[in-house]
């Protein structure tokens, strides 16, 4: 049977596993947390592009961290499980927010160890091209752990939500990860060069 969830539209990809902290200003929003705080925890981000798409979050209400004199809040929240919407109402009845009914997604965490290597391998050299100082623990990397910090557009962030194997969502991430690989070492070369311009240069004499 579906579920039914508070909705929460955000111009915004929210991973399962990945901590969310909120801003709360809006009294829609303000009374979906005081309910969910009350009813069980949890709601939807619900994807916003041109409008709003169908695959969305749940994520879970894990603190509310400060309330303000106006009532604002601060939460925070973690993604848990990535839904199809199957109904939407805007908003709920005898609601402010939006809800609808939902479907939870299969998700099939297998990946062969070839590709989540290979991944490994680019990720690496991704943050070591941009000096960063990531360290890597191979048992809790997983192709969410960094898709907000490898330069995805929202509408790629979007697609990687859709894929239901963690190994297709490996693939797809190796895939953008090379594009950017290969214009960081371009800009590399080219750094090399302008260092290079104004030194004496040894060149070797052409035989013609």
């Amino acid at each position: 049977m579906p579920d039914y969830l508070p909705i929460f539209p955000l111009k915004l990809v929210a991973f399962p596993g990945e901590a969310l902290n909120l801003h709360i200003f809006e009294p829609r929003y303000r009374q979906l947390v005081h309910d969910i705080k009350n009813n069980g925890g949890r709601f939807g981000i619900g994807i916003y592009l041109d409008s709003l798409v169908s695959t969305g979050t749940e994520v879970e209400l894990i603190e509310i961290n400060k309330t303000y004199d106006d009532g604002r809040m601060d939460i925070k929240t973690v993604g848990k499980r990535v839904f199809e919407i199957l109904t939407f109402d805007n908003p709920s009845e005898g609601k402010l927010y939006a809800g609808g009914k939902v479907q939870f997604l299969d998700n099939d965490p297998r990946v062969a160890k070839n590709v989540y290597d290979e991944f490994l391998f680019y990720l690496k050299e991704l943050f070591r091209l941009m000096n960063q100082n990531v360290e890597l623990n191979a048992t809790e990397v997983d192709s969410f752990t960094f898709a907000h910090k490898i330069g995805l557009k929202i509408e790629e962030e979007y697609e990687l939500l859709q894929l239901k194997r963690e190994e297709d969502r490996m693939k797809y991430l190796i895939q953008h990860l090379m594009r950017v690989i290969s214009v960081l070492r371009e800009v590399e070369l080219a750094k090399l060069k302008i260092k290079m311009n104004g030194h004496y240069k040894n060149l070797d004499p052409l035989d013609l």
